[in-house]
This record gives structure tokens, C-alpha cells and sequence, in this order.
């Protein structure tokens, strides 16, 4: 009995061997590589990369401290004025042929059409009587108020004036007068004048007090 199990065993071993095809291997096959630690791919260690640190700015930190970012640059500001220096001074640090201002505006063409071929403290004296003016109570409250009331300025033609040449030193002259009226920087020989006439006229101003003789012109109050 154990014989003849045995021989069927046999014959069926027997049998399965010759029904698998022997490996077809070609010519140009790539032998097979051993897998040792040797053939295998080094792979990079994680460990030996350059640690990158990013730099951290602490936002509470004080604009004085090292970690504070650097602030953008700031435009430079206008010199300061010296309110002590001398008229000549203070018109060489303001000249400018742009006002600022209509108000300002109106005051240096004042000062440009009745006085720009005066010395300096005539200037000041005509560009002070304008000022003097809006303060007062009797004219208008404004520089353009006062240059347009009626029948007080020769050269204004209802609204308007004539054109200014504004690239001229006689402008810019103008305009730094004004402002030294406008921020009181300097006081004039004329001061409380809210009149003034060339010396080549008569007004008959006899109820008008006299305050000063300035260049071509008189100054009353």
C-alpha cells in the first residue's frame, strides 16, 4: 500500500516538472544585482543639510533697537527761519515764485503792483498796510477781500489782475515779503498804516495821521 502511494507521488512530481518552461534569458539581459549594502543607492542624510535660520524682528521691539527694522527715509524739512535776522536775510531765505496760498497770493500781488521797484522796507511797509487792513474791521477780513474792494487798488480791474511774471526775482521779492507779513517776522516803520500814497500825488488826506515816508511813498493811519 505504502508502495504504490509513493509511486503515484512519483509520477505526479514527475509530471509537474516537465509542464513549467525552462526562464528564457537573452543575450542583452541585465544580470541580476545582488542586493548587498553595498549596491544599494546612497541616499542624503537629513542631518547634513545647512540649517537655514530665518531673522525674526520683534514687532513690540523700540524704533531704537538693533532688531527694529530700518525706517523708510523722511523728506527733508524747510530750514528754520531766524525771525531775528535781518529783512534782506529772511527775503533771501523765503524767495519763491509759488505763494502757497490764494490768501497769500493776493497779498504778494499787492505787494508786486504797488511796490516792486521800492527798497525792501517799502515793501514790507505796502504788504503790512494790506494786513493791517484785514485786521481791522473797516475793509474786508481778507487779503483777496481787501486787493478787490472797490476803487482801493489802481492796477485790479474788478476781479482780476494784470499777469505776473513769475520767474522774476520782482515776484519772488514779492512773495517772501508777503510771508514775512503773513507770520509777522518783521515789523515795519509804517506799522498800523492802512493808507499810503506815492509822493508824486496829493490826496488832501489832512484827517489822516502821517506814520512814515518810505521810498516813493506815505503811510498814514
Amino acid at each position: 500500500m505504502l508502495s504504490s502511494l509513493r509511486s503515484a507521488l512519483l509520477v505526479l512530481a514527475a509530471a509537474s516538472a516537465s509542464s513549467v518552461a525552462p526562464a528564457q534569458v537573452r543575450a542583452d539581459a541585465e544580470p541580476l544585482m545582488a542586493l548587498t549594502s553595498g549596491s544599494l543607492p546612497s541616499l542624503p542624510v537629513a542631518g547634513t543639510l545647512p540649517e537655514v535660520v530665518e531673522p525674526t524682528v520683534d514687532p513690540l521691539a523700540p524704533l531704537d533697537s538693533p532688531e527694529a527694522p530700518e525706517a523708510a527715509p523722511q523728506p527733508a524739512s524747510e530750514p528754520a527761519i531766524d525771525a531775528k535776522a535781518d529783512l534782506a536775510t529772511l527775503v533771501a531765505q523765503l524767495r519763491s515764485s509759488e505763494p502757497g496760498s490764494r490768501e497769500l497770493e493776493c497779498l504778494a500781488v499787492g505787494i508786486y503792483f504797488e511796490s516792486k521797484s521800492e527798497p525792501l522796507a517799502g515793501q514790507l511797509a505796502v504788504g503790512e498796510v494790506i494786513a493791517n487792513r484785514a485786521k481791522s474791521g473797516r475793509f474786508a477780513s481778507t487779503y483777496c477781500g481787501v486787493l478787490f474792494q472797490r476803487g482801493q487798488f489802481s492796477f485790479v480791474r474788478r476781479k482780476s489782475w494784470p499777469a505776473v511774471a513769475r520767474s522774476s526775482r520782482q515776484w519772488k521779492t514779492a512773495v517772501a515779503i508777503a510771508r514775512i507779513v503773513d507770520q509777522d517776522l518783521k515789523d515795519s516803520a509804517a506799522s498800523h498804516a492802512l493808507f499810503f500814497h506815492a509822493k508824486r500825488v496829493r490826496p488832501g488826506w489832512k484827517r489822516l495821521k502821517r506814520v512814515a515816508s518810505i521810498g516813493n511813498h506815505i503811510f498814514y493811519r
